[in-house]
């Protein structure tokens, strides 16, 4: 099991520095995320500061760029990087792509996730490969690229890669139930499981349907890296920190299938109610502690270690505590936890 660790929103002016550190520490990757601020400027600078630790996004929203844009972005960050950028991609809900980004909806989200992979491999088949460009969809109809327009090839890739269904660049998307998993093991190199998940969900939901997903294309489970990232805490007030966060998680009605597959569903839709009223204290009271520990590793310490690898073994193929990784705060505590791993 890979670990990996999570950027911190922050200006990119301290990136370089938390970059450093983390690969001097020996995490596998850093992730970068799509919340405060854009999630692959921080890539650039990441890989400039870097030489061996993989790069990613965990997640740049989908739906909110073209596949033309994900690919040119994907396309220099892998140049740059050697070949340690890994695409990572999730769909957002609806209500932030129509309220937040002003853009619609897709009829099957699923759907079209398929396609913008399947556009953004087109365009980087031709570029590295000589391809002709064209694709023809239900939502973008591509088929222009000029000799002005095209890149070339990465020389850090072989001729070729990419062929037969492959990638050229390593593609994750992320997801909650198992129509986006499903997908995951059609056509990606790996999937993001959100923090919101449990032993339960993973072996049930989401490792099933990857795998029903894999068989359909004829790949294997093992094609897909599962990348969990995990609540964790080890003192009170990370205990809190992490129930406002569940709580938070579970009021979105997208991620109630979650608490439903554990019998509290009717929680989840009692935090529905709270969060569309704003009424965050009364939410964080509905998380016991049977539902805190299901959705997130207790311990202390020094036990964390063990814990992390007791309840993930045979389950995540890549771990990142939610917590990020922020260099001078607790590096004894990153550092157990790399030599663990």
């Amino acid at each position: 099991m890979k670990f990996d660790a999570a950027l911190a929103p922050m200006p990119l002016t301290d990136v370089p520095a938390v970059a450093e550190a983390a690969e001097a520490l020996g995490f596998d990757a850093l992730w970068t995320s799509e919340t405060q601020h854009n999630p692959f400027l921080p890539c650039a600078l990441i890989a400039e500061h870097s030489q061996k630790m993989e790069i990613g996004t965990a997640i740049a929203v989908s739906f909110a760029r073209s596949p033309a844009d994900l690919a040119y972005t994907a396309w220099d960050l892998a140049a740059q990087s050697g070949g340690r950028f890994i695409l990572g991609l999730g769909t957002q809900v609806k209500g932030h792509i129509e309220k937040r980004f002003g853009l619609p909806w897709p009829e099957s989200p699923v759907g079209k996730l398929r396609e913008q992979i399947q556009v953004i491999r087109a365009f980087w088949d031709c570029w590295q490969n000589g391809t002709k460009l064209s694709y023809n969809g239900e939502y973008y109809k591509i088929r222009l690229m000029t000799p002005f327009f095209n890149p070339g090839p990465l020389p850090s890739l072989e001729a070729g890669r990419g062929a037969g269904g492959d990638s050229i660049i390593p593609i994750y998307i992320a997801g909650v139930n198992t129509g986006l998993a499903k997908l995951a093991g059609e056509t990606c190199q790996g999937f993001h499981v959100h923090p919101l998940n449990s032993p339960k969900y993973l072996s049930e939901v989401i490792l099933p349907a990857i795998e029903q997903g894999a068989h359909r294309a004829g790949r294997k489970r093992e094609d897909v890296a599962v990348s969990v990232t995990a609540f964790a805490a080890t003192t009170p007030e990370e205990e809190n920190f992490a129930r406002a966060q569940i709580s938070f998680y579970a009021s979105t009605p997208t991620y109630r299938p979650v608490f439903a597959l554990h019998g509290w569903e009717a929680v989840a839709e009692q935090l529905s109610i709270h969060a569309a009223k704003s009424e965050w204290g009364e939410m964080f009271g509905l998380i016991t502690d049977d539902i805190l520990e299901t959705f997130c590793v207790v311990s202390d310490e020094a036990g964390l270690p063990a814990a992390l690898k007791g309840r993930y073994q045979g389950l995540a193929d890549r771990l990142t505590l939610y917590t990020p990784f922020t260099p001078g705060e607790r590096d004894g505590f990153w550092k157990r936890l790399v030599e663990a791993f």
